[in-house]
């Protein structure tokens, strides 16, 4: 049996976190809004960091809603992450595709470069997001899992969320330093041409 109030406090406090992080993450974000929207690696870290933000909030939101079935919650999860899962794929292939990468088949080529060890630029990218991707097709199975009403699909959403929090918190540190990076970079040259 579907029993929500268990598991109340849990998905007040995951989605409070989620959605503190987003106002921060946001506010971070528009103080280095021109260097974001010029980089394409910077633009692809900070939609996903944001949509994934956004989406732990929605998700623990919809299994907050009160007098709705397992199966309902399982559906409506398991809709949110798919919708999430093509953002960050379509994000990642304009990234790669912005980088340089084959215009053609590019996230697969360039998957298939990186686990030859072949190309560079993207790589870390690419592994980050397909390790996020992970997380969320475990939350997924979970939410297949609470579709058939065994509760124990909570603890498998639970398991991925979190898990997925590793990689927003961690994009969201190598965005900045990023951004800060180049800054700095871009003031010592400017520096260097007045002297």
């Amino acid at each position: 049996m579907f029993d929500a109030p268990l598991w109340h406090d849990y998905f007040v406090m995951v989605g409070g976190g989620g959605a503190a992080l987003t106002g921060l993450v946001f506010v971070a974000m528009s103080q280095h809004l021109s260097d974001i929207a010029s980089d394409p690696s910077h633009r692809h870290r900070a939609r996903t960091i944001l949509t994934a933000l956004t989406a732990v909030f929605v998700r623990c939101a919809l299994v907050l809603m009160g007098g709705q079935s397992a199966r309902a919650v399982g559906v409506e999860i398991f809709v949110v992450i798919a919708g999430v899962e093509v953002m960050v794929f379509r994000s990642l292939n304009e990234a790669l595709r912005a980088s340089g990468a084959a215009q053609r088949g590019v996230l697969f080529r360039s998957l298939s470069e990186a686990l030859r060890g072949r190309g560079a630029a993207q790589h870390g990218v690419l592994f980050r997001t397909l390790g996020y991707a992970v997380c969320l097709m475990i939350e997924q199975a979970g939410a297949v899992v609470l579709f058939f009403r065994h509760t124990w699909g909570l603890y498998v959403i639970g398991v991925g969320m979190m898990a997925s929090f590793l990689f927003i918190v961690s994009g969201a540190w190598l965005l900045l330093v990023g951004v800060d990076s180049q800054a700095r970079a871009s003031q010592a040259t400017d520096l260097d041409w007045r002297a």
